[in-house]
């Protein structure tokens, strides 16, 4: 099929829209603005969705070297002790396996499957709508016209505000660390210790590293200007296998989160993929499985439509919104619970825990 189609952003969402549009048999322009030596830095958990989408994808055989796999989650208060364990791979059974694993792994992997065709360092500076195609101005001042233009840039997307889709990304209030630790204690489950609008999450990552993510509730706080000196503040007290990892810790990467919820997802022949149309807190680790699974809807829809794409937008929407939805509704719903004085969650937790955090999930578990 030779739709002129481009996609803008070689991060994960667009390079899994690239992969799901090959595997349909489009062969898209991919832009990136950034240099190919920006490599991402830090971890990234995939949940058993996400496998599932990967394979979809036909990326799932090289993923299998990289990483831990995870079984199981455990939830402990901040002195230590255990509030639940969810069964992760009895969730996940049947679905895809859980992993936590480097990002620039996973980069690796995503370039793979479109075949390193990514124009990297190419800044895209317009985006018109002229009778029913898309018109792209680039940095260099070079106009090209396309049949479909795909966002995957981001939360703080351009193409969804040169093209009207929406106004900016809503703060979420939430303020994230994340670090990768060698050396650190030698935990086997992805865990996590509950305070009181707060969170430290640690995980294997292979390689005797662990992937750690801690996050903290302060809307009207700036970002700290030692990230790491932060994270000693609000977690030097806590027990459990925190110290320890404190000890090792180097490097620290700060950053706020954002939500995004539109009226619709397209508009012409442009249409949003990934944190750009659906963008949530990370709490349940879901924004590169539901940027997957956007990238494999997406190119099933515009093959199926043979070549419609008002009615391949269409119903690209109306599949996945509902579970994009779903993600922000329980997303919300954990984030509140940290609100909640651990005097009254923590034995709220130790009776219903598993039972409460595992039905997040559920409506995943379905097929894509």
């Amino acid at each position: 099929m030779s739709l002129r189609i481009l996609v803008v952003g070689a991060g994960i969402a667009g390079l899994a829209a690239a992969r799901g549009l090959r595997v349909a048999g489009f062969r898209p322009d991919v832009v990136e603005a950034l240099p190919a030596t920006v490599v991402p830095g830090a971890g990234i958990y995939l949940p058993g969705n996400a496998t599932r989408a990967l394979r979809l994808l036909g990326l799932d055989v090289p993923l299998r070297p990289l990483g831990d796999l995870i079984f199981r989650q455990a939830f402990l208060d901040t002195r230590g002790r255990d509030l639940f364990e969810m069964d992760v791979a009895g969730l996940w059974s049947g679905v895809g396996e859980s992993r936590a694993l480097s990002r620039a792994d996973l980069q690796q992997v995503l370039l793979t499957g479109v075949g390193g065709e990514v124009r990297f360092e190419t800044e895209v500076r317009d985006v018109q709508i002229v009778d029913g195609a898309a018109k792209v101005e680039f940095g260099t001042g070079a106009v090209t016209e396309y049949d479909l233009v795909i966002g995957a840039d981001g939360r703080r997307s351009l193409i969804r505000d040169k093209v009207g889709l929406g106004g900016p990304a809503a703060p979420t209030g939430q303020i994230v660390y994340r670090s990768v630790v060698t050396g650190g204690p030698p935990l086997t489950d992805w865990t996590a210790m509950l305070g009181r609008r707060s969170a430290f999450v640690a995980m294997p990552m292979g390689g005797r590293r662990l992937y750690c993510y801690a996050d903290e509730t302060a809307p009207d706080s700036p970002n700290p200007e030692d990230p790491k000196e932060r994270l000693r503040e609000l977690f030097g007290s806590w027990g459990g296998p925190v110290p320890a990892i404190l000890d090792k810790i180097e490097k620290v990467q700060v950053a706020r989160t954002d939500e995004v919820l539109l009226p619709t997802w397209s508009k012409g022949p442009v249409v949003l993929v990934g944190d750009a149309a659906h963008a949530t807190a990370p709490t349940l680790a879901q924004g590169a499985a539901m940027s997957f699974e956007d990238g494999w809807v997406l190119g099933q829809e515009l093959r199926d439509a043979s070549g419609d794409i008002p009615a391949a937008l269409r119903a690209y929407e109306d599949r996945r919104r509902p579970r994009c939805a779903e993600v922000r509704e329980r997303t919300r719903e954990r984030d509140r619970a940290r609100d909640v004085p651990p005097s009254l969650r923590d034995p709220m937790l130790r009776r219903r825990g598993a039972r409460i955090f595992t039905d997040h999930y559920r409506a995943l578990v379905s097929p894509v």
